[in-house]
């Protein structure tokens, strides 16, 4: 097994809230991974809430990922994953980032404790330059995962994303991504729904097996259908579980 010694002045986990604060059995990890600004963390904070409010019973717990300098964010994820296990033993692990935490949290995929991905609005080069030279999507093997993109992102292409998961779904048929029509780099306009539909993935993909509906469709759905799943407004209100 790989190990992923601590960076110099490197990662370290926040607290952990959910199934271990309350003294349960941990069954499953979330590692929150957050964008290069602190001035921006998009929709992780609700996210984090509402992951623990979902899954605490059933044994989750979340750790955001506090990032540092003297390494990459691929590597520092990776310690963070190795931590997990360490602390926990042999759970599943969600990577689960926004922005430069989204794209980390594809890249340090191939972790072993590794059983899903959330990338929300990944900050991956622009489509064009993509195409020359595109990110790996090897690691991605073997597990669920989800990517969300605003339609509007002006920071972080939508179209990168869109042919990451082409390519991703090529080697994995449990690979899906949805698009949030209006919404830009943050995804404010819809956090709720964007949260909503974090909630229901990692459960499925941690826990149950079993999704909504629209999530159900897109993992089963060919390309490109599957690949810009329109995010319905209102997404979560009526969800049965």
């Amino acid at each position: 097994m790989a190990q992923h010694a601590p960076p110099a002045r490197g990662a370290r986990l926040g607290r952990a809230a959910g199934a271990n604060g309350s003294g349960s059995t941990v069954s499953g990890v979330v590692l929150l991974l957050p964008g290069a600004s602190r001035f921006s963390p998009g929709p992780l904070r609700p996210l984090g809430r509402a992951l623990v409010r979902a899954g605490g019973a059933e044994g989750l717990v979340a750790h955001t990922v506090i990032h540092g300098g003297g390494s990459s964010r691929e590597d520092q994820t990776g310690w963070a994953a190795d931590e997990a296990v360490r602390r926990y033993g042999d759970v599943p692990v969600c990577l689960a980032g926004y922005g430069a935490g989204g794209l980390a949290a594809l890249r340090a995929a191939g972790h072993h404790a590794v059983n899903s991905v959330v990338s929300l609005a990944p900050c991956l080069e622009n489509a064009a330059a993509a195409a020359d030279s595109p990110e790996p999507v090897k690691q991605l093997s073997g597990r669920r995962v989800l990517i969300v993109h605003g339609t509007n992102d002006a920071r972080s292409d939508p179209e990168a994303s869109f042919q990451l998961a082409a390519r991703a779904k090529k080697a994995n048929r449990s690979t899906c991504r949805f698009e949030v029509h209006s919404d830009g780099h943050g995804l404010r306009e819809h956090q709720p729904e964007v949260v909503a539909l974090v909630v229901d993935f990692v459960l499925g993909s941690v826990f149950s097996g079993r999704y909504s509906r629209p999530v159900t469709d897109a993992l089963a759905a060919p390309p490109p259908l599957g690949l810009r799943m329109p995010l319905a407004s209102g997404f979560g209100r009526s969800l049965r579980r």
